[in-house]
């Protein structure tokens, strides 16, 4: 992978790093919002709304067309976004393992690479 690719997704991961980003993009998903839709069932001020819709148009994950005095977003990236939700509404339980086991597993991996000697044990 690119180190250009590692960098844009490590931005679009830092922008939806918000709250109100992430129940945006649940509210689009579900289909086209105008940002007056959007304030009301988020219980945020419009400005807030607004400067949040800015970072996910400059991310390129929704855009919008004006409707009269209106001004209504929907998803760009409906994939995307869907496969974003699905990981994040997953369950991923923590797998407690023994530190020796962590370490013994990395040294095979090495050993396997050709960087470490053989152990002994």
């Amino acid at each position: 992978m690119k180190d250009l690719d590692i960098r844009e997704k490590a931005d679009l991961l830092r922008l939806l790093g918000h709250p109100t980003r992430l129940l945006i993009l649940e509210e689009l998903a579900r289909g086209v919002k105008c940002v007056t839709d959007i304030r009301d069932l988020l219980d945020i001020p419009q400005p807030n709304v607004s400067q949040h819709l800015a970072v996910l148009r400059q991310a390129r994950l929704v855009d919008f067309y004006e409707d009269g005095q209106l001004r209504c977003y929907y998803l760009l990236r409906p994939a995307l976004v869907a496969a974003l939700l699905e990981f994040l509404g997953g369950e991923y339980p923590v797998v407690k393992r023994d530190r020796e086991d962590v370490r013994r597993e990395g040294r095979l991996r090495e050993q396997e690479r050709g960087v470490a000697p053989a152990c002994e044990a």
